[in-house]
């Protein structure tokens, strides 16, 4: 599966943004999809995951109650509606598929990467 993200872009503290990723190709809906970012300088880290079906999500601490992850398998699509931004939510944001059977955080575990969306957040 290919995976484009897109919805980056400029914001001042406290403000919101969406991001999205469109997969190409017919089983989209047979991967769980994840969101991980990479902060200037720091290691790639996990942000939030979904199931192939969409009710089950996980969240990292740093983002719980201010993000939330969505998908739509028709569109062959999964968001991160990213609201209460902080300048340290700045980074680039990658979506990524997994195609294995349990719910993982590493990155090793995932096999399809978008190529990224910058969010700069302003204080």
């Amino acid at each position: 599966v290919q995976l484009q993200a897109s919805g980056g872009g400029l914001v001042q503290a406290g403000g919101s943004l969406r991001l999205s990723c469109a997969a190409s190709g017919r089983s989209f809906s047979s991967y769980v999809m994840a969101w991980f970012r990479q902060a200037p300088g720091k290691e790639r880290e996990y942000v939030a995951l979904i199931s192939r079906l969409g009710n089950i999500r996980y969240y990292a601490d740093s983002v719980k109650g201010r993000f939330t992850i969505f998908r739509d398998n028709a569109k062959n699509s999964v968001y991160l509606q990213m609201n209460g931004l902080k300048p340290e939510d700045t980074a680039v944001y990658y979506c990524a598929a997994d195609s294995g059977v349990e719910y993982r955080y590493t990155e090793s575990a995932y096999n399809y990467w978008g190529q990224g969306t910058l969010v700069t957040v302003s204080s």
